[in-house]
């Protein structure tokens, strides 16, 4: 049995073990593999109850000329965790859209490795956290480009709200880079709500917590604006907004 991770393992740094602990260990994950020249989409809405622990784990081979994309909100669990291993072959492409949002004592986690494999592929991640009162956002983000990758295009960028002292947004996007012919950007920021949206708002007869939620749902609804599952992820949205605010 493959033993507990510790904080000593960086996949693990800002993770809740003791809530791991009580699923450990985890199903080995299964492997998506899309086929040269085909395209898959998978939308995932994590949305367990309070005091639970999940983990999904996810495999992904994307081949020739092949495209996949996926949109996630991750919202539920004392601890809920996804995290993507994606090796990308000659011209493949990859897309995630991530909604991440933490209340009371969640630990809410997305960890991502992309592999640049083969020439010419490109991915783009667009990841958008909000952490409410003593809840914990982390991202950690990684693209590895092989020698034989050139023409890589490759994108991360990182946006963490703090709605509360006691909250924690970690963010880490990381390049591994060992083709001299690629571009890749990353970019990672955090802060908290704008103090005068807020106000005008308020002068506008919003009560407060409608005026943050107004301005939260805009800071992340945006990701999914016209997804086949729009309407999902916005219900989810405002299903977690209720509990962080």
């Amino acid at each position: 049995m493959t033993s507990l991770p510790t904080k000593r393992d960086e996949a693990w740094r800002y993770s809740d073990l003791q809530a791991l602990e009580r699923i450990w260990p985890v199903p080995i994950p299964g492997k998506i593999v899309v086929p040269a020249g085909d395209s898959h989409y998978v939308s995932l809405v994590q949305d367990a109850v309070a005091d639970a622990a999940i983990v999904r784990d996810y495999v992904i081979e994307v081949g020739v000329g092949a495209s996949f994309a996926m949109q996630i909100v991750n919202s539920g669990g004392t601890l809920g965790r996804v995290a993507l291993d994606v090796t990308l072959y000659e011209g493949a492409s990859f897309d995630l859209d991530a909604a991440l949002i933490a209340g009371r004592d969640q630990t809410i986690e997305l960890v991502t490795t992309m592999r640049h494999f083969e020439a010419g592929a490109t991915s783009r991640q667009t990841v958008r956290g909000i952490a409410g009162s003593n809840g914990t956002i982390s991202y950690l983000g990684k693209v590895a480009v092989s020698r034989d990758a050139q023409k890589t295009d490759s994108v991360q960028s990182v946006k963490g709200m703090l709605l509360d002292r006691t909250a924690a947004v970690n963010a880490k996007p990381e390049l591994e880079i060992y083709a001299d012919d690629v571009k890749c950007a990353h970019g990672a920021t955090v802060g908290e709500l704008d103090a005068q949206a807020l106000f005008y708002l308020a002068s506008r007869g919003l009560p407060p917590v409608e005026a943050k939620a107004v301005l939260l749902r805009a800071f992340v609804s945006g990701l999914f604006d016209g997804s086949e599952d729009e309407a999902k992820f916005a219900a989810a949205i405002d299903a977690a907004l209720e509990r962080v605010l």
